[in-house]
């Protein structure tokens, strides 16, 4: 799509539509990096391939990517039960014996639900921040599945949160000091983070709710593995750099297998781990979406067209 027809879209979406207060979009054109912006950033810096948005869900994709690199380190194993690295405390919930596998949680197939029922903030404006490791034992212990793990699929929040902190636990680290060295830092990914460094405080974008009133930032605790990190439209060009030509590294290695395994998502495509895949057109589109409750987030490209979009905007809605 022409950079002209692109801005026209944009300018439709926030000045006509009113959908969001500013939108970049970002994309790669034979090796070529793009970046179209338009809109308010709510503060007084104006918005470019620099500025910070909170990625929500996309975030899901960055613990997939981390399963898969700590089993092909050895580190878990794709079928390990859930339960082998939660406290002995925790009882956690099986169908009839059969236990929730790591990959089960990574394809949204665990058949836990897509929130927790003793999910109830405090303070929704910023909902994450009080569900803590206890509140989540508490929660599996007591919950029962309804059915077989591994053969339904639903989204999951509470899987990609669970499977995170799982990850944590079994390297002795936090779930961002993972991310952050084994994906960020191979990629030269210095904006993707989920604590705001001094810079990125700076250049982050004010959030806003879909009626375009400014509102809080997210904080994540037990959750964090499935929402907490923030990113630019840069970063996110490194990251879509290499799903469109992993080369021979480790982290590719990694995705690679994160599309090994997939599960059916009812009739609208298929799962990956925590990539959806879109199969039309003999053609493939993986993609993710993220949003939280100021910003809306988007990443996808085509398997044989190479076509491929970031999108970024600091409303919930997008």
């Amino acid at each position: 799509m022409p950079e002209r027809d692109l801005a026209a879209i944009l300018k439709e979406r926030v000045d006509i539509s009113r959908d969001t207060m500013g939108i970049v979009a970002a994309t790669i054109d034979g090796g070529q990096r793009s970046v179209t912006a338009y809109g308010r950033s709510g503060t007084d810096r104006p918005l470019d391939a620099d500025t910070v948005f909170e990625i929500g869900s996309i975030t899901k994709v960055f613990t997939a990517l981390l399963f898969a690199d700590m089993v092909l380190r050895g580190e878990v194993a794709a079928e390990d039960p859930a339960a082998k690295f939660l406290p002995a405390s925790v009882k956690m919930p099986d169908f009839e014996g059969a236990p929730i596998t790591l990959m089960d949680l990574a394809t949204y197939t665990s058949g836990l639900p897509r929130m927790p029922s003793n999910f109830a903030p405090r303070d929704w404006g910023n909902p994450y921040i009080d569900y803590t490791a206890e509140r989540l034992y508490d929660y599996l212990s007591n919950h029962k599945l309804g059915f077989k793990p591994g053969t339904r699929y639903e989204y999951a929040n509470l899987g990609f949160g669970l499977l995170g902190h799982i990850l944590a636990l079994r390297a002795g680290k936090s779930y961002e000091e993972l991310v952050v060295s084994r994906i960020c830092a191979p990629l030269s990914m210095d904006d993707t983070r989920i604590t705001l460094t001094s810079s990125m405080r700076q250049r982050l974008a004010q959030g806003h709710s879909a009626a375009l009133e400014p509102v809080s930032n997210w904080d994540y605790l037990a959750f964090a593995g499935a929402g907490a990190f923030r990113s630019t439209a840069n970063d996110l060009l490194k990251f879509l750099l290499m799903c469109l030509d992993p080369a021979d590294t480790p982290i590719a290695a990694a995705l690679k297998m994160t599309f090994s395994e997939r599960r059916p998502r009812a009739d609208q495509g298929d799962v990956a781990l925590g990539w959806f895949v879109n199969l039309r057109f003999d053609d493939e589109l993986i993609w993710k979406s993220g949003g939280t409750g100021g910003y809306a987030a988007f990443i996808g490209y085509s398997t044989r067209t190479r076509r491929n979009r970031i999108l970024l905007s600091n409303a919930a809605d997008l």
